[in-house]
């Protein structure tokens, strides 16, 4: 079993921390990047809306179905190895989004970067929650609560700036080019400053349940991102319905392994968990919300409205910056009232929702860069109060041996709510916008009623697992 003390070897775990989120910020700035950057790449190689709809969601797809076992195999090959394979990885392949002649290779191109992305980031979550101490392990949450809400900050504006300089006549294709110098810095750096980790060797990959959970994974996100523009045709629906006998053989499988005491691509300890199962599955819901928004939040912008990408990423600054504050006030708590930050920071989110959803549906007669800035900041605050505390929640009774798989999982769960988050927001965007003679105000008002329902479902499910929890506690004690 690994430690604090086996693994700093006279490293500053700040410094190892600095250079881990840089290269999750790599991975965060390109997710935003690449929002601002869809209406000029729709243009640019005539891509259909669905194809636009992929561009985002094969990253998020290979992102969600590679986190799991990706996060058991750095518990295998060592985390150290595995984030640095992650980021060269995708490195190589910003560089072919980059290069990419046809919507096609883009597409194809983005779902090797998610496999990358998948490589690096359960490493990150892991190394960091196995190198802090306790008292620590708060203030190293926050901080990735910060870098989480720059990378949000210089995603569009970075973004924005490189289309519209148009650098050597390339448009949108310097948004993945810059990941280059980047990920060679992190690589380079961290050869010095990531200290070797022990590892499990005797390890044994489930190859099985990787199978299984990608195929699960895959057979719920395909017909939600292509059925509602389709008018769900049959196939759709099967597939969707195939993904639950799926799901049961997945579970059924890790249970058979548990019982015969092999190890588990997803820890029976865990699926045992009630505080971890429904922690993730709030985790799902909160981030299913945020990135469809952006999403059709670009276009509603840019293609409704005319606003630049620069200046569709000024308009969406407020969100980040929000963040930030959020962020650092619910770092100041430390582990104290998480499940009542995490509801404050919902709360919030169903207002905020609500009040851009009246403001996006009855938008002035001339729209300005500061229009959205109240709501998106009133949201962006509410995100940063809860991100924190509920990545503790999560993870705080984890041990360190299974870390790898408890954030690999976390972490699927965030990458299958935003494939699925925006698969629903989107279709419901566009389907409203193919009714309605091209009026992006009542399609965005139609569109973010997906997002008040999923912030009210999360204030739902918090009380129910808090009175569950409490249940429990007297029953264990007597």
């Amino acid at each position: 079993m690994t430690s604090s003390r086996d693994t700093n070897s006279g490293v500053n775990p700040w410094f190892t921390a600095a250079l881990l989120l840089m290269g999750n910020f790599m991975n965060l700035i390109d997710v935003s990047i690449v929002n601002v950057a869809l209406p000029s790449i729709q243009k640019d190689l005539s891509a259909s809306p669905t194809q636009i709809e992929w561009v985002s969601a094969a990253y998020v797809l290979a992102f969600a179905v590679g986190l799991l076992p990706c996060g058991r195999f750095g518990d295998k090959l060592g985390r150290k190895r595995l984030f640095m394979l992650g980021v060269s990885l995708f490195t190589l392949a910003s560089v072919l989004c980059g290069l990419a002649p046809s919507i096609g290779v883009l597409i194809g191109s983005r779902a090797l970067q998610g496999i990358g992305g998948a490589m690096m980031v359960p490493q990150v979550m892991a190394i960091m929650h196995v190198i802090f101490a306790p008292e620590q392990k708060a203030k190293a949450f926050a901080l990735a609560g910060v870098i989480v809400s720059l990378g949000a900050v210089t995603g569009p504006l970075l973004g924005g700036f490189l289309i519209t300089a148009d650098i050597n006549d390339l448009g949108w294709r310097p948004i993945f080019l810059v990941n280059l110098p980047v990920g060679v810095l992190v690589v380079l750096a961290g050869l010095k400053l990531i200290p070797r980790m022990s590892s499990s060797r005797t390890l044994a990959i489930d190859w099985w349940g990787v199978g299984l959970f990608a195929l699960t994974i895959t057979l719920i996100v395909l017909p939600v991102v292509e059925g509602p523009l389709l008018g769900w045709p049959l196939w759709c629906l099967a597939l969707m319905a195939l993904s639950l006998p799926m799901a049961v053989l997945f579970v059924r499988r890790q249970i058979a392994l548990a019982a015969a005491d092999r190890e588990q691509l997803l820890p029976v300890q865990l699926m045992r968990d009630g505080g971890f199962m429904s922690g993730v599955t709030i985790v799902l819901m909160h981030f299913s919300a945020i990135p469809g928004m952006f999403l059709i939040l670009a276009i509603y912008l840019q293609t409704g409205f005319g606003f630049t990408p620069m200046q569709s990423g000024i308009a969406t600054a407020p969100f980040p910056l929000g963040i930030m504050l959020g962020s650092w006030i619910t770092g100041r708590f430390g582990t104290r009232h998480l499940t009542g930050r995490i509801a404050l920071g919902a709360g919030l989110l169903v207002i905020g929702m609500l009040y851009l959803r009246h403001v996006t549906g009855n938008p002035p007669t001339e729209m300005r860069l500061t229009t959205l800035a109240p709501p998106l900041a009133l949201n962006g605050f509410g995100m940063g109060l809860a991100i924190s505390p509920l990545f503790q929640m999560v993870l705080r009774s984890v041990p360190d041996k299974i870390a790898g798989a408890a954030t690999g999982g976390m972490q699927a769960f965030q990458q299958v709510g935003a494939a699925i988050g925006i698969a629903i927001a989107s279709s419901l965007f566009f389907v409203q916008l193919q009714s309605g003679q091209d009026n992006y105000a009542a399609a965005m008002h139609f569109a973010l009623t997906y997002q008040v329902a999923v912030f009210t479902a999360i204030l739902l499910v918090l009380g129910v697992r808090t009175l569950v929890l409490r249940r429990r506690q007297p029953a264990m004690a007597a």
